[in-house]
């Protein structure tokens, strides 16, 4: 494992994972990202993409892994009981949260995902050491040699926004979040001030969203936008709507590279469409 800061896509989609030859390029599978750096592997969100990543690390185990949680809407949470490291004695995973509120907590949200008539097994399956921490949305939090400010999104039932550093390099995951008119997120450009790499919760268009206000989602013309106030190096566009196939998100790129032309110092594009597979190195 390299010591540098550098995040892998496993899953970019949003809402619910598709499958199709329209699908192809960008992906079908639903949010989930590998992020390494000092010796450390942290995963964030536990959606259909996490399955491919689980059996990419199994031959890895030993295993000692955090995966954090944005929020805990099914699309988010779809992959979890499909982690092949969660089904080897030898491993470690800690869960961690910090949008929910009382009476709910992390493990009781997927304690009750995993019970009939929804699912056919419960926890006890899982024969890797467990643990489920929560947090306050809003602390800082030290893994290791990483250290993850954090902030609360505008979503529905609550979301945390992430900010990576390492080495002084830094990676913000803004994901799922819904943008006020006519004016930037303060707590968003705030932790993300500076960032090499901003992901940002772009489901939709500027010209879509009145269909959608209240969904608790944002566009990639607001990602653009708060980058820019931001200061970010990089945005990477994500959480793509089931309803975009790839000639739609082929024209976003195309849209947004003309808004943010260039690379960065390093070589990585100002403006990048996610796809699975896809590893970015500040």
């Amino acid at each position: 494992m390299a010591d540098g800061l550098k995040v892998r896509f496993w899953g970019v989609r949003g809402s619910i994972s598709c499958a199709g030859p329209e699908y192809v390029r960008y992906g079908g599978n639903t949010s989930c990202l590998e992020v390494t750096a000092g010796g450390r592997r942290l995963i964030f969100d536990a959606g259909s993409g996490i399955r491919t990543l689980g059996l990419d690390l199994v031959r890895q185990a030993p295993l000692d892994l955090d995966i954090y949680f944005t929020h805990t809407h099914l699309d988010h949470l779809s992959g979890l009981t499909f982690f092949a490291p969660l089904f080897d004695a030898r491993n470690s995973v800690r869960l961690w949260a910090g949008h929910l509120e009382a009476p709910h907590t992390l493990k009781s949200v997927v304690n009750n995902l995993m019970q009939a008539p929804i699912y056919p097994v419960t926890l006890d399956i899982f024969r890797a050491s467990v643990g489920f921490k929560e947090f306050r949305c809003g602390d800082t939090l030290d893994c290791g040699p990483i250290t993850l400010r954090t902030a609360p999104l505008n979503h529905p039932n609550g979301a945390t926004g992430y900010r990576i550093e390492h080495g002084g390099k830094s990676i913000c995951y803004i994901t799922d979040t819904e943008h006020r008119d006519g004016e930037r997120d303060k707590t968003i450009v705030e932790l993300c001030r500076g960032a090499d790499v901003m992901i940002y919760d772009s489901s939709y268009t500027d010209e879509e969203y009145e269909r959608y206000r209240g969904w608790g989602h944002s566009t990639w013309q607001e990602g653009v936008r708060v980058a820019d106030a931001a200061g970010v190096g990089t945005l990477a566009i994500f959480h793509h709507d089931p309803s975009h196939d790839d000639a739609f998100m082929d024209d976003v790129a195309r849209k947004a590279a003309v808004l943010r032309p260039g690379s960065v110092p390093g070589g990585l594009p100002r403006v990048i469409v996610a796809h699975e597979g896809l590893t970015l190195v500040p």
